[in-house]
This record gives C-alpha cells, sequence and structure tokens, in this order.
C-alpha cells in the first residue's frame, strides 16, 4: 500500500521561501503522476501544482504561478514544492497526492484524480 508522507512546513514571514517535501512509498511511485492541494481553516481544499510521472509536464494553481514549482525526484520517491514569495494567503496546510491513472502524461487539478494522499504539512505565513 502506498503511503505519503509530508515534511518542510513552517512558519516563515511575508516574502520568504520554504520547500516542501512528499516522501512515497513504494515501488510504482515512478509511475504515477502527483499533485499538491492546501486547505486553509473554513475553505475548501484547493489545488497547487502537479507533476507527471516523467516530471517534464507541470502545471500550477494561477495563485501560484511563478512562485511555486513542483518537480520530483523518482531514484528517491519524492515529490518537491518550492514555495517562493510566500504571502499570508498561502497559509494552510499543505497535502500532496498520488494520481490513480498509471503513466498519466498529463498531471491534472482535479482531486477526484486522486487516490491517496498524506497527512499535510502546516504552513503559516506572518505578515
Amino acid at each position: 500500500q502506498v503511503q505519503l508522507v509530508e515534511s518542510g512546513g513552517g512558519l516563515v514571514q511575508t516574502g520568504g521561501s520554504l520547500r516542501l517535501s512528499c516522501a512515497v512509498s513504494g515501488r510504482a511511485f515512478s509511475n504515477y503522476a502527483m499533485g499538491w492541494f492546501r486547505q486553509a481553516p473554513g475553505k475548501e481544499r484547493e489545488f497547487v501544482a502537479a507533476i507527471n510521472w516523467r516530471g517534464d509536464n507541470t502545471i500550477y494553481a494561477d495563485s501560484v504561478k511563478g512562485r511555486f514549482t513542483i518537480s520530483r525526484d523518482n531514484a528517491k520517491n519524492t515529490v518537491y514544492l518550492q514555495m517562493n514569495s510566500l504571502k499570508p494567503e498561502d497559509t494552510a496546510v499543505y497535502y500532496c497526492a498520488k494520481d490513480r491513472l498509471l503513466f498519466g502524461s498529463s498531471p491534472t487539478q482535479e482531486l477526484i484524480r486522486y487516490d491517496t494522499r498524506g497527512q499535510g504539512t502546516q504552513v503559516t505565513v506572518s505578515s
């Protein structure tokens, strides 16, 4: 069974940076697209970024485009989210998730496509 464990969250000032990591157990990690989502208090979970299984196709929410970068290291079974120029509105619990589609060449923002997620890591941006 695939398990996802996020890390790297914390408290940072506006304009700062954080790098989130998501370690994935299971040998099939490299066969699936991966995504990052976030959920702020009182709000619905929203898409942040996704990357295909090869790591050569990425998509981003408009709110983070140009500031966040998703990447993956299939040899380490890890997906990353580099977050720069952080804003207070980025404050949320960040989750990584695995696409249910094998060898999906086109990453998706549709939450229904993701079948497994981690417990999340808290990111707090102070103003």
